[in-house]
């Protein structure tokens, strides 16, 4: 097993032959048996210059990252060994595109509560769901209903036509439908902001 990578404030990584000298180090200290131990305590601690790489590519998954390294007074490379490292690690995972759904026509959302027969049905009717491409968002839960999804139509009719293919659906037992008078919370940067306190 490779050491864990620690970062200096520039970026840079401590060297390996320096890195090895202060896991065994510890090991001393700590009179560990094995310095696999410490591997198992390891955690990716982010610090203040990647809370920030994260607020503005959450913001913009294609701002450049020659754009990011000026805005935060750092290195191009920098900010590339750190979203490495943050993609190693899995924090960043991938990069989407956001469209706007209602400038398409797509502006009326509503929410469709799913009862199931049996719920020894759930995988088959989830697979159903997927193949209806007006589900963007669909849900397993405990609670009143089965399953809870999301969908997009053009209207109301739309909307009908879609709910009526759900209900036709092998396993549905019957659904509720809640019509979304907008959308007014969709804040991606919130909850990585309220995380990045408890870190």
């Amino acid at each position: 097993m490779t050491n864990p990578a620690i970062l200096l404030k520039d970026g840079s990584e401590i060297p390996e032959g320096i890195m090895d000298a202060f896991i065994s180090t510890l090991c001393a200290i700590h009179d560990f048996k094995n310095k696999n131990n410490l591997y198992i305590m390891k955690k990716f601690i982010l610090d203040e210059i990647d809370h920030q790489i994260l607020d503005i590519l959450i913001e913009n998954a294609r701002t450049p990252f020659t754009d990011i390294a000026k805005k935060l007074l750092v290195s191009a490379g920098t900010i590339h060994v750190r979203v490495k490292k943050m993609e190693d690690e899995g924090i960043i995972q991938g990069s989407t595109l956001s469209l706007n759904y209602e400038k398409m026509g797509y502006s009326f959302i509503a929410h469709v509560g799913i009862f199931l027969e049996k719920t020894s049905m759930t995988q088959n009717v989830i697979s159903n769901l997927n193949s209806i491409p007006n589900v963007t968002v669909a849900y397993v839960t405990a609670g009143k209903y089965n399953i809870f999804c999301k969908v997009r139509a053009k209207g109301t009719n739309d909307a009908k036509d879609i709910i009526y293919e759900i209900d036709e659906i092998p396993g549905v037992s019957r659904t509720e439908t809640m019509i979304a008078l907008e959308e007014s919370i969709n804040d991606k940067k919130r909850m990585m902001h309220a995380i990045f306190k408890e870190l």
